[in-house]
């Protein structure tokens, strides 16, 4: 793997999980199992993906979010909205993102996705949005 993207992973890993609430990302666990797979989906993921320049990293981050709201996959949510207010998403875009998901998923998602959010502004020291 180049060392280009080595850096690309580093730098955007940094930008998006670097500062924030407390929480360990994914790749930890990953790398429980297998040292040399966890970096591949490192530098794919962080390196590769989240690194090109079509969308901006805040549009991403509120992409992921609402794919992962509806999902009703709670805890990557929790680590992606952390992540897009480290990006600089506006906190009240992303309420409205979840406010969304509603149409697609159903209020339930909708709640689950608020209290996460709510939580990790707590967190954040951000609570209540401005």
């Amino acid at each position: 793997m180049s060392d280009d993207v080595n850096k690309k992973t580093q730098e955007t890993a940094t930008r998006l999980f670097g500062k924030g609430i407390k929480m360990d990302p994914p790749y930890l666990m990953w790398r429980q199992y297998d040292k040399d797979l966890a970096n591949d989906f490192s530098r794919f993921i962080t390196g590769n993906l989240y690194s090109r320049t079509v969308l901006t990293l805040p549009e991403r981050q509120m992409a992921a979010c609402a794919m992962l709201a509806a999902l009703r996959a709670t805890g990557e949510l929790k680590l992606h909205v952390n992540a897009a207010l480290n990006v600089g998403c506006d906190p009240r875009k992303l309420a409205e993102i979840f406010f969304q998901v509603a149409t697609y998923a159903g209020m339930p998602a909708v709640n689950e996705a608020l209290e996460i959010y709510r939580d990790v502004l707590k967190e954040r020291g951000e609570w209540p949005i401005k």
